[in-house]
């Protein structure tokens, strides 16, 4: 319950093509109190971080048009968004795709399917209250 209370009002931007698990996230989030901001796409995600400031960001790497690796780099870039943690969503647990995640900035990488849990866990260890 702690948990929950210490992310109340958190911003969360979920950044993912499939609805499954933008929604599964989306549940998760809203259950520990957050606020959830949804994107289907890098490009529409970079539309909305402006208007929505968000506190934290989980990408999805495989997208079309814009993936998560693009996606993050380009938040990381921009010198009013470089401060937000970008945590990469991914079914690959390879060496590669996190070595290749970090070089864009991601500030953690957690594998799909994740849990309520693993989820809410990396909210808490990278939002300052």
């Amino acid at each position: 319950m702690a948990e929950s209370n210490r992310l109340a009002g958190v911003k969360v931007m979920v950044i993912d093509d499939s609805n499954t698990i933008r929604r599964s996230a989306e549940i998760f989030l809203l259950q520990a109190g957050c606020q959830v901001i949804l994107a289907e796409d890098g490009f529409d995600a970079l539309a909305k971080i402006a208007d929505h400031l968000p506190d934290l960001i989980f990408v999805d790497i495989m997208m079309p048009r814009l993936d998560g690796y693009q996606t993050c780099a380009l938040i990381k870039k921009n010198a009013k968004f470089r401060q937000t943690p970008v945590i990469m969503l991914s079914s690959k647990d390879g060496l590669f795709d996190r070595a290749r995640g970090r070089m864009v900035g991601s500030d953690e990488y957690l594998t799909k399917p994740f849990t309520k849990d693993s989820l809410l866990k990396a909210v808490g260890a990278h939002v300052k209250q």
